[in-house]
């Protein structure tokens, strides 16, 4: 790659990894991960920088490799071998933890517990459009499905998401 080429992809990488790094969380809901899925990532976009650069779109492409990345990563066998019970094992008390709130800013704990209920194309539809602020077409385009598929997706999880907050929010505010 050209000495220009690599310039641009770091100024790119400087200024793209923190969002990515929080799409990233409110796909799979574990800071640590989200960082291998960013670095992940940009080891991908490294790769096809001469053929992204051109785009007019370069952070469409990184969330479009980013989603497939972690959706890639729910697919592995040793992700699949595990298996929910539905009781959690007790935990420390994690408002209590500095590094949590911090992590929680602007995010309500309960959002983030029903948002990881959700199915993992679920879950991708609504951060895409809702956090990314996408379009319809847009969000169809970057998980590669019709847009028909996008809406009946987001209603779907929005209906799980209203069945979460019975009481404390109204249908409107999701």
């Amino acid at each position: 790659m050209r000495a220009a080429d690599e310039d641009r992809f770091r100024e790119f990488a400087r200024d793209n990894a923190v969002p990515l790094r929080r799409y990233g969380y409110l796909l799979c809901g574990d800071w640590h991960l989200a960082e291998d899925l960013v670095q992940t990532t940009l080891h991908k976009l490294y790769g096809a920088w001469p053929r992204i650069r051109g785009t007019d779109r370069p952070v469409s492409y990184a969330r479009q490799t980013l989603t497939r990345c972690w959706l890639d990563e729910r697919r592995r066998p040793w992700r699949r071998s595990e298996h929910h019970t539905g009781a959690l094992p007790e935990v420390a008390d994690a408002a209590a933890d500095p590094a949590v709130l911090q992590q929680y800013a602007g995010l309500r704990a309960e959002l983030a517990t029903a948002l990881a209920t959700l199915a993992p194309r679920q879950r991708a539809v609504l951060v895409l459009r809702y956090f990314c602020e996408l379009p319809v077409a847009e969000t169809a385009r970057e998980l590669r499905c019709s847009e028909a598929t996008v809406r009946s997706q987001a209603t779907r999880a929005l209906r799980i998401l209203r069945g979460a907050f019975p009481d404390s929010l109204a249908e409107s505010e999701l």
